[in-house]
C-alpha cells in the first residue's frame, strides 16, 4: 500500500464517519422540521424511521457481499451515488410518499458508506486498524456534536431541505475524489449464511440479538424521538425558537457525554471484561434515563448524560458477539440485522404510541426498552457458549 493511497483512503473514511455521525445524531431535528413543513402525524414520524432502519439494515448484508466482489473503489462509489440521490430526492420531496421512498434510499446509502469505510481501514493500515477505527469513531463522533449546532443555525435562514440537498452535493465531490485518486483494493469480510445456523443455536447469541435490539431500539428512539419530545414540554413558559436551541444543546452534549464514554471504554476494557461493562452500563443508562424524566421539566439537560451510558453498548455488545464466532463476519452481518430489526420497528413502535398518548408517553417506552436490555444483560455469559469460536479465543 503506498502512502498516496493510505491518504486518500484515510480522507474518504474520515468524511464518511462525519457525515454519518452528523446524520444520525440529526435525523430526529429534522423530521420534527419536515412534520412542521409537510405535515406528518407521529405514526408517521415512526414508519419513516423503520424505514431509514431497514434500508441501513439492507446495506449491511448487500453491500458488504458486493464490496468483497466488486471491490472498495467501486463500492464506495456506488454508496456514494445512491445516498446522494436518497439525499436530493428527500430534500425535494413534495409530500410523504416521496419522502418515505427516498429516505429508506439514505437509510441505504448510509449503511453502504459504512460497510465500505469499514473494509478501508484494514486495506490502507493492516498494521494499525484498532489506531486508525479509534480515529474514525472519533471523527464520527465529531459530527455527532457539531451538526446539531449547524442545522440550528442554519435554520434561522434556510430550511432542512437546504440541508439535504448540501449534503447530496457534498457526495458528488466525493464520487469525483475517489474516481481520480489512487485508491486502496479493499474487500470486505465476506458473510456466510450457513454459520448463523450454530449461532441461532447458541443461547448466549440469541441473547446478544436480543440484547442489541432492545439497545438500539432505545438508542434511535431516543435520538429521533428526543426534540419532538422536549418540545412538547412547558419548560417554564420558553419560546419554540429557544427550545430548538435547548434541543441542539442537550444533543450536542449528548455526543460529549458519548464520545468520553467510548474513549474511558476502550481504556478500560483492558481490565474489564464485556459482560460486566454491559450490565453496568446498561444499568446507568436505565438510571439516567429514568432520572431525567423526573426532572425533564426542570432540567433537562440531564437527558444528555445518557449519552455517557449509551455509548460503549453497541461497540462492547458487537465485539462480545465476535468473540462468540469463529466467523467475525457473519456474525457481525446477524449483529447488524438484529440491530437493524431493532431500530426499525422501535422508531414504529414509539411514533404509534405517542400518536395515541402523546409525545411524552410515546418516549417513555425507552425507558422500558433500556429496562429490559438491563434484563436481558444479566444473562450474557460467553463462558457459557456452545460455539467454538469462544473456546479458541
Amino acid at each position: 500500500m503506498t502512502k498516496g493511497k493510505s491518504i486518500h483512503a484515510l480522507i474518504i473514511l474520515m468524511f464518511t464517519q462525519f457525515i454519518s455521525g452528523g446524520v444520525t445524531n440529526t435525523k430526529g431535528i429534522v423530521l420534527d422540521k419536515v412534520e412542521e413543513d409537510i405535515g406528518l402525524n407521529m405514526d408517521e414520524f415512526g414508519l419513516i424511521v423503520f424505514i431509514f432502519q431497514l434500508g441501513f439494515t439492507l446495506a449491511s448484508v448487500i453491500i458488504g457481499y458486493y464490496t468483497d466482489k466488486k471491490g472498495l473503489r467501486a463500492m464506495t462509489i456506488v454508496g456514494s451515488i445512491i445516498m446522494g440521490l436518497g439525499f436530493l430526492g428527500t430534500g425535494l420531496a413534495p409530500n410523504i410518499m416521496f419522502f418515505l421512498g427516498f429516505y429508506m434510499i439514505v437509510g441505504f446509502g448510509l449503511g453502504s458508506l459504512g460497510v465500505a469505510s469499514n473494509a478501508i481501514v484494514p486495506a490502507a493500515y493492516p498494521d494499525k486498524q484498532r489506531q486508525m477505527f479509534n480515529y474514525a469513531m472519533g471523527v464520527y463522533g465529531l459530527g455527532m456534536v457539531l451538526f446539531p449546532q449547524l442545522l440550528n443555525f442554519m435554520f434561522q435562514f434556510a430550511s432542512w431541505r437546504v440541508f439535504y440537498i448540501g449534503i447530496a452535493v457534498c457526495l458528488v465531490a466525493v464520487i469525483i475524489y475517489v474516481t481520480s485518486v489512487a485508491f486502496p483494493s479493499g474487500r470486505a469480510e465476506r458473510i456466510d449464511l450457513k454459520a448463523f445456523i450454530p449461532m441461532l443455536k447458541d443461547a448466549q447469541f440469541v441473547f446478544l440479538m436480543a440484547f442489541l435490539m432492545l439497545q438500539v431500539s432505545a438508542e434511535v428512539s431516543f435520538t429521533n424521538f428526543f426534540p419532538t419530545y422536549l418540545k412538547s414540554l412547558d419548560l417554564g413558559g420558553l419560546s419554540t425558537a429557544e427550545k430548538d436551541d435547548m434541543v441542539a444543546a442537550i444533543l450536542s452534549l449528548f455526543s460529549v457525554f458519548f464520545m468520553i464514554g467510548r474513549l474511558a471504554v476502550a481504556y478500560l476494557s483492558n481490565w474489564i471484561n464485556e459482560r460486566i461493562i454491559l450490565i453496568t452500563f446498561s444499568a446507568g443508562s436505565v438510571a439516567m434515563v429514568g432520572i431525567s424524566f423526573l426532572f425533564a421539566d426542570s432540567f433537562p439537560y440531564l437527558f444528555a448524560g445518557a449519552g455517557l451510558f449509551f455509548s460503549t453498548l453497541f461497540p462492547t455488545a458487537t465485539a462480545f458477539g465476535t468473540q462468540l464466532s469463529k466467523t467475525s463476519g457473519s456474525a457481525l452481518g446477524l449483529i447488524y440485522i438484529a440491530s437493524g430489526i431493532g431500530g426499525g420497528i422501535a422508531g414504529y413502535i414509539v411514533g404509534l404510541a405517542s400518536d395515541l398518548f402523546g409525545q411524552k408517553g410515546g418516549f417513555s417506552i425507552v425507558l422500558v426498552f433500556l429496562v429490559m436490555m438491563l434484563i436481558t444483560s444479566l444473562f450474557l455469559n460467553s463462558k457459557k457458549s456452545t460455539q467454538e469460536g469462544y473456546a479458541s479465543s
